[in-house]
Parts: C-alpha cells; structure tokens; sequence
C-alpha cells in the first residue's frame, strides 16, 4: 500500500461515513487527506491530520471524529491498527502484506515509479544558463545548469512539458568586441580596449586561422566580421559539448540576433504600444513600466534608432508567449536581481498576469575551495576543468544539496574522497550494494518467484518500505516548490534506512539453509530499493555504479 493508496482509502472512508449520516459535510467538501511518517515510529507507519483539519467544519471535536474514522479504518484490508493520538492525530498501522505489496510495485513500475501528476497540463518554457558565447563556461554558470536540469527533470517527472531553453546573447557590442579580439591574435596585434583576454582566445584564433588562412588579408571590416561568426560557432560548439559532459541537455537554442533579423524586436514595440503601455519621449521610444511597480520606465528603442537589451527581452518575451508556453521560468544569478522587476513589468505589459505566467529564480553565488584560476581563460575557474578535476557526479550532487538561494562553497578535495562522508559517493555506494546483493542472490538460488509480501515482517522492513513509499510525494513537492535538495536529501534518508536494514536482515540464507519465502520476499524489497535509488540519482543527472 502507498502512501497515495492509504489517502484514497481514508478519503473513501470518509465518503462512507458521510453517506451513512454519521460526518456532516457534503461528498464536495470531502478533501484529499495528507499522510505522513510519524516522527516516531511506535507510534505507527503512518500518520494524518485529516480530523483535526475537518472537525470545526463537520461540527465536532478532532478526536471524536477521529475515533469515527478509526473505527472504520480498522475494518479495511490492509489495515493492522488505527489509533487516535493528541488532539486529534489519526496513527495507522498497515498489515505487512499490505505494506510489502509496495516492493512489487516499484519493481513493477521500474523507471517510472515516482513519476506523477501533480503538474500535468501545465506548459513551461524553463530558461537557463544563457552565457554570451565570447567564452568558455566558468564557476559562475555551473549551479544554475545543474539546478536548471534537475528541475527540468522534476517538472517533467510531474507531468508538467517542459522545454529547457539557451537564449544565446549572440547580437550586441560583445560580439564585435569578440571578433576584434580573435583577429588580434591572428595578427599578433594588441586586443582591443573592452576585448577579451585569455588564452581560450588565442586558440580560437589559431582555428579560426586553420579555416581561413586568408584572414589576415581581408578587408579590417570584413576580417572582424569573419572572425566573429568562426569564433562564435567554435565557441558555442565548446559550450554545447561542455554542457554535454556535464549532463545537461537544451531543446531550444535560441538566437538574439534571429530576433532582429526577423523583425521581432521592432514587432514587440508596436505590439506592446498596440496595448498602450507604449510612448514616445525625447526621440526615443519608452515602454511604461511603472504602471506595474517596476523603479522606472524603460527605453525600447534610442533616439539614434537602435533597440536596447531590454526590447530585446520584451521580444523574447512575446517569442515565448507566441509558441505556446503559458509558464515561463527565468534562472537568473544573484547579480540579476534587478531584472526581477522589470521582466514582470513585460509579462503585465503583454496582457499576461505576472504572479502566474513567469516566475524568476534568483541563485546565490557558489564557489570550488582548492581551485586555481584558469590560464586558459584569464581570470575565471573553468567549467571544463572542474568536471575534469572533480567529476560531474560529485559536482552535480552537491550543487543539488543545498536550496539555490544559499551562498554556497563546495571543497573541491573533499568531493573526490571515496568514502561514506561524502555525500554523494554514500548514496551511490548504497546503490551498489544493492546490486551486490541481488548478484550474491542469484548466485545462492534466491529469485523474486512466488512473492509474499506479508513476509516482509521484520520492523527493519517496514522502515525501508516507509521511506520508499514516501518517493513520489517527494518529488511532486520538490517540482511544486522548484527545491532539488530535497531529492537530495530524501535520497540521502534512503540510503541511511537501507545500510540499516542491510545489517538487520537476510537475503540470502546463511550457509546450506534452504531458501525461504522471507528470502524472496526481501530480494524484492532489495530491487525496489535499486529502482528508487537509479530514479532518484537520475533526477539529478547523476549516475548510479554498478560497483564502487
């Protein structure tokens, strides 16, 4: 029975208890109960609120209305005891058939146990990472493309269709400045003041040379302006393969320059005056952002004629809306706080309500204690080297531990140490225990033939069965509330509870015993155990080894 399976039951209790006269509320207001694990586990598997929550409605006191729905509990299949505690606290104990049943689920169900509903219907364009392609990924990226993948994952495994999405900044002075830069180290000359620096350059340069060996001989104008696109695709292609190494995949690479090119960028102006949040003031062309609370009206367009960054993401903006994504969700770093204003000046702008069609997320800073600075990039710690020095699981891991709005400094040396402090090598070493011992089971003659669930009977079971059962709840919470850590840290409980009932219980029968149903039974919980971890680690991009 799972913790989904038990709310069902309770509610259909309810339901009965209505019909029969005995609980004044309408079928309509009956509500979906929460159960949870007690905090202490002789108090029972399972806990609810549900008569407390109900009972100033229905008109009693919580305990009397809790007895009500105890006394029908306890008539249930599946249900051992249910006892009423506190003031009102509902504690239920399921029979150990009951409870095993959800080993065979799990393994049933495999790669889509914990997959739910609790996002379904909702449309989401996630945006993140966005870095100007002038340079490689640095220390500043890595935590939003971690946490951005992990919640793309999230969202999905919710039900939610999301699409993650790169804005490439691929229009602008930068670009120019990019460009210049390359050809100045293709010609030995100095870089431009504002240019890019490092050693990354020097290497475009000499690849962009490798491509077009007559660079040097073209035209200044036309030299830079093949420098810039060379360079830019070598650099974006480093991007896409580094993202790649670290376990983050885009749908959609979206290009600013596309924007003006296709006229975007002067069609959202005249959208947006079209709703009439649109003036005109000393030549230049204002959109009227004040109207809702952001600190000041913003400039679309210049008196010299040239669109600002900020039409640019009023079109971006419209561009989403226009392919069908009614939730946008914008990761930005802790130096973006002030776009947080402005971007739901334009959702409000575009006819869109701020609270519901954009939500933006702020991450704090994260630094690598032991790493040096890059030569190869000037003055930055390099994605790249990072994945290189440490390793993407390591990395992954810890970055999904902690909530995106904690500063955070990871140690780099103490990430790449094999033991059980570490974090993440704890929950993939409880992996590979469990695949040891289905490997040792097969190896003694124990299969997962004839299951009986009620031989799962030992308390160390019913603990292990409890934090499995609690899986899909935690990742519908982590999706609702856009908070990987707590798969993290679930993930971590799992581990705990396992490494205890491994030291409590047998899988395999000691020397020449004969196999018995606990045997199975227990293989089954094993393997359960083995899904839940591959799902879990696989939420956060993170592998799960066979053997450690």
């Amino acid at each position: 029975m799972t913790p989904a399976e038990l709310a069902a039951l309770i509610r259909a209790v309810l339901l009965d208890a209505v019909a029969a006269g005995e609980v004044a509320l309408a079928a309509e207001d009956v509500p979906e109960p929460k159960v949870e694990r007690p905090r202490q586990r002789e108090h029972g598997d399972w806990a609810t609120n549900v008569a407390m929550q109900l009972a100033k409605k229905v008109g009693t006191n919580p305990r009397a209305l809790a007895e009500l729905l105890a006394a029908r509990l306890t008539e249930a299949d599946g249900i051992a005891a249910a006892e009423v505690a506190g003031p009102g606290f509902l504690n239920i104990r399921i029979e150990a058939g009951a409870a095993g049943e959800l080993a065979r689920t799990i393994v049933e169900t495999g790669a889509g146990y914990g997959h739910n509903d609790a996002l379904a219907g909702h449309v989401i364009n996630m945006e993140f990472v966005s870095a100007n392609p002038t340079g490689p990924l640095h220390i500043g990226h890595t935590r939003w493309a971690a946490l951005g993948d992990d919640l793309v994952r999230l969202l999905r495994a919710s039900g939610a269709t999301v699409a993650p999405e790169y804005y490439v900044n691929d229009a602008g002075s930068q670009m120019a400045k990019f460009g210049a830069s390359i050809l100045a180290r293709a010609t030995g000359t100095e870089v431009p003041e504002g240019g890019y620096q490092g050693e990354y350059v020097a290497e475009l340069a000499a690849k962009v040379l490798a491509e077009r060996p007559d660079l040097t001989e073209l035209p200044p104008g036309e030299a830079v302006a093949v420098a810039q696109e060379l360079g830019y695709r070598l650099q974006m292609a480093e991007i896409e393969q580094t993202l790649a190494d670290f376990n983050v995949h885009f749908d959609v690479w979206f290009s600013e320059r596309e924007l003006h090119a296709n006229g975007a960028v002067k069609n959202a102006v005249e959208r947006l005056r079209e709703q009439g949040h649109v003036f005109d003031d000393g030549g230049a062309v204002w959109l009227r952002t004040t109207d809702f609370s952001d600190d000041k009206d913003r400039v679309m367009v210049r008196a010299d004629g040239t669109p600002t960054y900020f039409a640019a993401d009023a079109a971006y903006y419209l561009s989403k809306k226009d392919r069908g994504f009614n939730e946008k969700i914008y990761l930005l770093g802790a130096d973006h706080h002030g776009y947080v204003g402005r971007l739901k000046a334009i959702a409000s702008c575009a006819g869109d309500d701020p609270d519901t069609n954009i939500e933006i997320l702020i991450g704090q800073l994260v630094s690598v204690s032991g790493a040096r600075m890059s030569k190869r990039a000037g003055n930055i710690v390099e994605l790249r080297d990072i994945i290189e020095w440490i390793g993407t699981d390591p990395i992954r891991y810890s970055l999904a531990r902690f909530p995106a709005d904690s500063p955070l400094t990871l140690d780099g040396e103490k990430l790449r140490e094999q033991n059980l402090d570490n974090p993440v090598y704890y929950v993939q070493y409880a992996h590979a225990r469990t695949r040891n011992v289905s490997l040792n089971a097969a190896a003694h003659g124990v299969t997962r033939e004839d299951f009986e669930p009620a031989a799962l009977d030992h308390p160390a079971d019913a603990d292990l069965l409890g934090v499995l059962g609690q899986f899909p709840g935690v990742v519908a919470h982590a999706a609702k509330t856009r908070e990987p850590h707590r798969v993290a840290r679930y993930l971590e409980q799992l581990a705990a509870a396992y490494h205890t009932w491994y030291g409590q219980t047998r899988v395999t029968p000691r020397g020449d015993a004969p196999v018995e149903s606990s045997h199975r039974a227990r293989l089954w919980l094993n393997d359960a155990t083995t899904q839940v971890l591959v799902n879990g680690l696989d939420l956060l991009g993170v592998s799960a080894p066979e053997r450690m």
